[in-house]
């Protein structure tokens, strides 16, 4: 959970948000490198009085026109990787499809007969001490942990994003066409996200919860909710 003096992302709780981190700090380090490099050559410009041999040296021409193609070449190869990564499904333990509607998300367990909600934000006048105002829903998308969970992402009406930042995961949820994500919750926890696509005037008020349990708590919540 973010907090308002935070600067960095939220901590990761999948592989794939692991990755991202990762490579953000990865880039940030070659962003700074340059920085450095720059602020070096303009000082050392203003300073000194360039000689011929330094504004005629093709060695130099030849270090600014390779040095650059090295550095996209090191940004390149893990953003592709993590691209790969976060398109790959491998036969997932459970398949979950989130529908978006104005404003609301509907929710359905398709490895289940009956195991279906809607998941509305809960009022603030109705918000339990403790909770956050304006993230906290009435039904929560409770998943096992360290278990492979493919989402099926659609809308009813208009565009929405189905967007959780600590599991890495946002996808746009368009109506008549099926999108489709992955994730793998690492630890137990309560993970909160909100629409990322401007959806209506109640786009700020349709948070999206997913809970992390262990897999047995998992199969006693989904025997009581099918029962139900």
């Amino acid at each position: 959970m973010a907090n308002h003096s935070q600067l960095g992302f939220q901590d990761a709780s999948s592989p794939i948000m692991e990755e991202l981190v990762e490579f953000h700090d990865h880039a940030l380090i070659v962003a700074l490198a340059i920085c450095s490099l720059v602020l070096y050559l303009l000082a050392h410009m203003l300073t000194e009085k360039l000689s011929s041999n330094a504004v005629d040296a093709q060695e130099v021409e030849l270090i600014w026109t390779i040095l650059p193609a090295i550095v996209l070449v090191l940004l390149a190869l893990p953003s592709l990787q993590i691209l790969y990564m976060m398109d790959e499904i491998d036969e997932p333990d459970l398949t979950l499809k989130a529908i978006g509607h104005q404003w609301y998300w509907s929710y359905e367990y398709t490895d289940f007969k009956d195991l279906s909600f809607d998941s509305y934000m809960v009022p603030t006048t109705d918000l339990p001490g403790g909770h956050f105002r304006l993230l906290e829903v009435d039904h929560r998308v409770v998943v096992p942990m360290e278990s492979p969970i493919r989402v099926i992402i659609t809308a009813g009406d208009v565009l929405h994003s189905w967007a959780v930042p600590t599991l890495g995961v946002k996808t746009d949820a368009i109506p008549g066409r099926l999108n489709q994500t992955s994730f793998i919750a690492t630890r137990p926890g309560i993970f909160y996200g909100q629409c990322s696509e401007i959806c209506g005037a109640n786009h700020s008020y349709m948070p999206i919860v997913v809970e992390s349990t262990p897999l047995p708590y998992f199969e006693a919540w989904s025997s009581l909710l099918s029962s139900s």
